[in-house]
């Protein structure tokens, strides 16, 4: 059965073009377009009086379709932001320095760019203390990252579920949320490549006492403005860098107060493109509709890696070293070839009208529900002409 039909409108955009980068710029489904305009149509409709409508019906759809996605049951502790960026900034604003200033922080070397070099930046202006573990070697990574937790000393631990560049996973989300308490340290979770592409990434457990970053541009498909952060009760509560949407519950406070919401709003900020919630909420309830879930789509996606690894055995490509293969288990939306061709592989695709990425000397695969077998044969007879 294909999917194609749901996205129409991209599909027929570039109907030449072969796009195997679901994990970066994820197509868009027809249903976005419906939650676009049903944007516009309300603040057309209602002017002012749309943000109600926004901070009511709208927030509160979108929160519980991340937490149902997520598995964390609360959506009162889901804020949203334009970017993932914007919440770092106000974590670590808010995170206690239990030994003061400066903040100490743990993360990995395989963080995103927005996560690598905000952190770079500070270490380098001295406002933090950076302790960076090598995701490689990749198969002991989760124990090392885990132990260099364990021995303490550190404000703020960031690491990702699932790491961007190689696609492997970290499996000790529940051990390290274990040691986060409210007066520090607090763990962060980038969940971006996990949300969607995982079932159920984040238990109540875990959700108790963790912070988890993701958003709605890869595996939500709902572009760019929709980041969103989950927020474990009792953690920064006054956060300091803070807009005027963190009150918006009680806007009849007196003039001078600073007052925060009790939930997840305490982290918000101020006025905001509210359209990528809306595409969001629209295709959830297209997603719904049509009986997909991240089971089925995953399951989906896993058949068509095991097609394309098959077909490209014999080529150049197929004898690069896969840094993330399948296993049966919970698996990235991505490949990731590591091939010092990898930079020359991807510019030759690209003349090709094939869309992959690289990311240095790693060439990423990215599959998604607008994909058939008949993608993974066109790629195959791209792919036996690399060398």
């Amino acid at each position: 059965m294909s999917f194609k039909p749901l996205f129409s409108k991209s599909l027929a955009a570039a109907p030449q073009r072969l796009h195997l980068a679901a994990h970066s710029h994820h197509l868009w489904p027809d249903a976005s377009f419906e939650g676009q305009v049903a944007c516009w149509e309300d603040a057309a409709r209602l002017v002012d009086r749309k943000w109600d409508r926004v901070m009511g019906e709208v927030w509160s759809e979108a929160q519980a379709h991340v937490a149902a996605e997520l598995g964390s049951g609360d959506p009162s502790a889901i804020v949203f932001a334009a970017n993932t960026h914007d919440f770092l900034l106000r974590l670590a604003a808010a995170c206690p320095r239990r030994d003061g200033p400066p903040l100490r922080v743990l993360m990995s070397d395989g963080e995103f760019h927005s996560a690598r070099r905000q952190m770079a930046r500070w270490e380098e202006s001295g406002d933090i203390v950076l302790t960076k573990i090598a995701a490689e070697p990749f198969d002991d990574f989760s124990a090392r990252f885990l132990a260099a937790a364990l021995r303490g000393g550190h404000d703020l631990i960031l690491v990702s579920q699932v790491l961007f560049g190689s696609g492997r996973l970290f499996d000790e989300v529940a051990s390290l949320a274990g040691l986060a308490a409210s007066d520090g340290p607090w763990v962060v979770i980038d969940g971006y490549h996990a949300f969607m592409a995982i079932e159920t990434p984040v238990s109540a457990e875990i959700a108790a006492s963790a912070f988890v970053l993701a958003g709605g541009y890869k595996y939500a498909m709902a572009g760019e403005g929709m980041a969103f952060m989950h927020c474990p009760p009792g953690f920064g509560p006054r956060p300091p860098l803070t807009g005027w949407y963190a009150e918006f519950d009680d806007l009849t406070l007196a003039p001078g107060l600073v007052g925060y919401a009790p939930d997840a709003m305490r982290f918000m900020g101020a006025t905001f493109d509210p359209s990528a919630l809306y595409r969001f909420n629209a295709i959830q309830r297209m997603l719904d509709e049509n009986g997909l879930d991240t089971a089925r789509i995953s399951a989906r996606v896993a058949t068509l890696q095991g097609r394309l690894l098959d077909v490209i055995a014999d080529t150049a490509l197929g004898r690069a070293e896969l840094l993330n293969p399948l296993g049966g288990t919970s698996h990235a939306r991505f490949l990731a070839f590591r091939s010092p061709r990898a930079q020359r592989w991807c510019g030759e695709l690209m003349n090709a009208d094939c869309i992959t990425d690289v990311r240095g000397d790693v060439l990423r695969i990215g599959l998604g529900l607008y994909h058939d077998e008949g993608d993974i044969d066109a790629f195959a007879t791209l792919a036996a002409d690399l060398d």
